[in-house]
C-alpha cells in the first residue's frame, strides 16, 4: 500500500512542474503570435520543443511511479 502512495506522490508532484512549464510556454507563444504573426515559423517550432522537453520530464516521473 505504502508504494502505491509514493507512486502517486510522485507522478502528483513531478507533473505539477511541467504542467505549469507547458502553460507557460504556451501562453507566451500565444502572446508572441499576437503580437507578431509573421514569426510564426519560428515561433511554433521552439515552442513545441519546450513543451516536448516539458512533457519528458512528467514521463521519467510517471517511470518513476511504475516502477516502485
Amino acid at each position: 500500500m505504502n508504494l502505491h502512495i509514493s507512486g502517486g506522490i510522485i507522478i502528483a508532484i513531478g507533473a505539477l512542474g511541467p504542467g505549469v512549464g507547458i502553460g507557460l510556454i504556451g501562453a507566451k507563444a500565444m502572446e508572441a503570435l499576437g503580437r507578431n504573426p509573421e514569426a510564426s515559423g519560428k515561433i511554433l517550432p521552439a515552442m513545441l520543443l519546450g513543451m516536448a522537453f516539458a512533457e519528458a520530464i512528467a514521463i521519467y516521473c510517471l517511470i518513476l511511479a511504475f516502477g516502485k
